[in-house]
């Protein structure tokens, strides 16, 4: 868990290195399409996903229900602003939404995994013989504020204070945690790869359907908002690339969600995560491939 704990604080420093205090400074400048992705972002999303796990109620267990819950309550992934350059978007808008999101995590995170994931519980719970979960929001508050919260401050510090510096060991800082987010994956899988085999196709098509409606919210979100077609695309991206890594990290801390808690039996919530982090990659470019041969007009 040290190891882990080390590699989350590595991690959000990196990509605190990228975020410049100026960017939140240009949100209000025209703040209509962040605003918008930032709702769809926080509530969009996680009300998207708690209506999927209850239509597929009858098809997923509990805990892959709530790995869907703990995937769609993080912010976006770094990956998404290489993603919608290739897309012709806005890349302002995604910088500044990446900027955001992961800046508030720490509250935001556990805050909407507890509202959604305790939500979910209780209405499946009264349809079914399965005892009500225990959603961990104080342990997890905790943990965030210092495995994320800290590190974001302090690669903010760094980078306002150093930018010479910051320019030298960004893009290595992003290389090493793309190599340490697939080792995370690999390990995940590794300690159950059986069982992860025996439902691949279970598994695959959970998270093809999540993250198509997730692509989807961004997508048809930006278009009832009106907002331009570039921004559009850029909500599109940010919406669909998760930062599962970060739902990974958190599941690896026993002190969210230690054994007791969980009976053990939180494989579900790993495999979707996992998986996630994987196939977000593939959607991501594809849905940027589809956006580039597209042209971009008003």
């Amino acid at each position: 868990m040290l190891i882990v704990n080390i590699i989350l604080a590595f991690v959000m420093f990196g990509v605190a290195l990228g975020i410049k205090l100026s960017t939140f400074k240009e949100v209000f400048t025209s703040p209509k399409s962040v605003i918008v992705g930032i709702l769809l972002q926080w509530v969009g999303l996680p009300a998207v996903t708690f209506l999927i796990a209850l239509a597929l109620n009858q098809l997923i267990t509990p805990m892959i229900a709530l790995g869907m819950i703990l995937v769609a309550s993080c912010p976006g992934g770094n990956i998404s602003n290489f993603i919608s350059s290739l897309s012709k978007g806005n890349i302002e808008l995604s910088v500044s939404m990446t900027a955001i999101t992961t800046a508030f995590a720490p509250f935001i995170t556990p805050l909407n995994f507890f509202f959604w994931g305790s939500l979910y519980s209780q209405v499946v719970s009264l349809n079914s013989d399965i005892p009500v979960l225990v959603i961990p929001f104080l342990p997890m508050l905790e943990q965030i504020l210092l495995l994320l919260g800290l590190p974001i401050v302090l690669g903010l510090v760094f980078a306002h204070y150093f930018p010479n510096a910051t320019k030298k060991i960004t893009k290595p800082a992003q290389v090493t945690s793309i190599l340490l987010f697939i080792g995370m994956v690999v390990v995940s899988f590794s300690q159950n790869f059986q069982l992860f085999l025996d439902n691949i196709f279970y598994v695959f098509f959970i998270v093809l359907i999540h993250n198509a409606s997730a692509l989807a919210t961004g997508f048809f979100g930006g278009t009832l908002a009106r907002v331009p077609k570039a921004d559009r695309r850029s909500l599109t991206v940010e919406i669909g690339i998760q930062n599962s890594g970060l739902g990974l990290i958190l599941l690896f801390n026993t002190a969210i969600f230690p054994a007791e808690v969980w009976h053990g039996h939180y494989g579900g919530m790993l495999f979707i995560t996992a998986w996630w982090g994987i196939w977000h990659i593939i959607s991501g470019l594809t849905v940027a491939y589809l956006f580039r041969r597209t042209p971009l007009t008003e």
